[in-house]
């Protein structure tokens, strides 16, 4: 029977994309303690703004952005195909292992670590304690991680609205417009709602601090969105390849009834 269902290739398809979407939601979320910057990384050098009254503005960025517009470009094209059921359903699936790698993480630093080796082994290289790098690095703060959550559910909750919105007026095509228009929107509150509750919630920033690091994060996001649009449309090139022309409209259509 395990052999039929995976022999389906709306399946493999449905398989594959899931298990892309929360393990890419997972690193983004581990990888979201470092910061870089982005005018280093396109070879400027950063040059402090402000906005909203806010001073010394650059594009420092967390490591997590690198790989978050990539999750909204899946929740869309299983959106596509799969319709708003299975993008909430995926949504709450990557919450839950996220949710559980933290505490994995947190019992991982409470575990005693070795003395004798492993906690100065890489002095030379400039660590002097493994643990205190260790904790570091895993150890986010408990707002950041309720905040990040929470952002992304709402975050992905909207998108699928607003994509199901567009796509009742443009039926099958202008797919740029509902994919490209619901990640702005959903990637706007997401943006916001994640520095209100790690930041100003949970280290007393000021709403004005919020706003104005919130609309630089967004204007990286929204730029993303826009250079993407054409993966979107690789991809699903792809997927209609592989599913057959007849397959991939009758998918579709039920997605969008559903």
């Amino acid at each position: 029977m395990v052999h039929d269902i995976l022999k389906n290739k709306a399946t493999r398809v449905f398989v594959f994309l899931s298990a892309f979407f929360v393990a890419n939601a997972l690193i983004a979320e581990c990888i979201g303690t470092k910061l870089f910057s982005l005018e280093l990384l396109l070879g400027m050098e950063p040059r402090p703004f402000s906005l909203l009254g806010e001073q010394g503005l650059t594009y420092t960025l967390t490591a997590g952005v690198l790989l978050w517009p990539l999750e909204f470009v899946m929740t869309d094209i299983v959106n596509e195909y799969f319709g708003p059921k299975a993008v909430r359903r995926i949504s709450y699936i990557a919450v839950g292992l996220i949710s559980y790698a933290f505490v994995m993480f947190y019992m991982a630093i409470a575990v005693p670590a070795e003395q004798s080796f492993w906690v100065g082994s890489q002095k030379e290289a400039g660590i002097p304690d493994m643990q205190v790098a260790f904790s570091s690095i895993f150890g986010q703060g408990m707002w950041i991680i309720a905040g990040s959550l929470i952002a992304f559910l709402v975050a992905q909750i909207l998108d699928v609205w607003v994509f199901h919105r567009i796509k009742r007026v443009t039926g099958q095509k202008k797919v740029w417009l509902r994919a490209t228009g619901s990640t702005l929107v959903s990637q706007l509150i997401d943006s916001f709602i994640v520095l209100f509750i790690a930041f100003h919630i949970g280290r007393d920033w000021s709403m004005q601090r919020v706003l104005a690091i919130g609309l630089v994060n967004y204007s990286y996001k929204a730029i993303m969105a826009l250079l993407l649009t054409p993966v979107i449309y690789f991809v699903e090139n792809r997927i209609d390849k592989y599913l057959g022309e007849d397959l991939a409209l009758q998918m579709k259509t039920a997605a969008t009834e559903k």
